[in-house]
């Protein structure tokens, strides 16, 4: 009721026309749990090159991120997108931060590998976890081994016989171009081969496999100092044979998936082998006075 212009409070909770209070049990509470949403990028993304800091586990696309099938419109522009953006980060260092991250032991134990060529499970051992940090060191250290013992060696001759010596620079500059390009291109070219005959491998797992095979020719070039000819043919020879073995017998399970030319691609790969064990016997201690 009214009263002075105003309004009056109702005393009485059974007056009529009021609205009774409600009473009873406390309303629940309704708690969220947290929600499950994916973060970007995956902490269990796969893959040669990925968001995450993850060594590969796919042997097939070497330098592509896998993105899901989607319907049309958007979805097929997003994944040219994702899959674009897989191309570019091949060019990073951070994309390549997983095949640098080996411990000693892990290098210790792919070196022992090759000095073993008949085993054949280096491909096995190294499929989790390839890594280019042996590889670059290694063929790293053969041009520089094979460089310095060629002009130690062509030193010593031309002092035996009482010739003027002049270095050459050019020894340097041709190990360099003979070792990264062959560790680097053959690779390459056999990773297209491979991937032509339906029996793909994993890019940087052959990068591996060629990098740790030239770890033979280290200890090869050191032997070449016995100014022995017969005996410096011999050692190239088993090098040679050694480093050939190594990586087709680790190849040919793999190879044998490509049908009938597997026997061609596995002499392909032993022979040119060979002839870069041949070409460091001709170019590097091979000496003229």
């Amino acid at each position: 009721m009214m009263s002075g212009g105003g309004y009056s409070a109702l005393d009485d909770p059974k007056a009529s026309g009021s609205v009774p209070a409600v009473t009873g049990p406390d309303p629940q509470t309704i708690k969220f749990a947290d929600s499950n949403l994916q973060t970007f990028p995956p902490s269990e993304a796969k893959g040669k090159i990925s968001g995450a800091y993850r060594p590969p586990t796919d042997a097939d696309d070497t330098f592509s991120s896998k993105t899901g099938g989607g319907g049309g419109g958007s979805g097929g522009g997003g994944s040219d997108d994702a899959a674009q953006g897989g191309w570019f980060r091949m060019f990073s260092v951070a994309a390549y931060k997983p095949y640098f991250d080996v411990d000693t032991s892990d290098v210790v134990e792919r070196i022992w590998e090759s000095v073993f060529p008949f085993r054949g499970n280096f491909t096995e051992k190294t499929s989790e976890k390839p890594d280019l940090y042996g590889p670059f060191w290694t063929c790293t250290t053969l041009i520089f081994v094979a460089a310095s013992i060629a002009t130690f060696v062509t030193y010593l001759s031309h002092k035996w016989h009482k010739k003027d010596w002049t270095y050459d620079i050019n020894l340097v500059t041709w190990s360099a171009g003979l070792f990264y390009g062959y560790v680097t291109f053959v690779p390459l070219g056999l990773y297209v081969i491979l991937k032509y005959f339906s029996a793909p491998a994993g890019l940087v797992q052959l990068w591996c496999l060629y990098g740790y095979s030239l770890f033979i020719f280290i200890p090869a070039s050191l032997l070449s100092i016995v100014p022995i000819e017969i005996f410096r043919w011999v050692i190239a020879g088993v090098a040679g044979f050694m480093s050939a073995t190594f990586v087709a017998v680790n190849l040919r399970a793999h190879i044998l998936n490509s049908g009938e030319r597997w026997v061609l691609i596995v002499a392909g790969i032993f022979l040119l082998q060979l002839g870069l064990a041949v070409l460091l016997k001709l170019y590097f201690f091979t000496i003229t006075v």
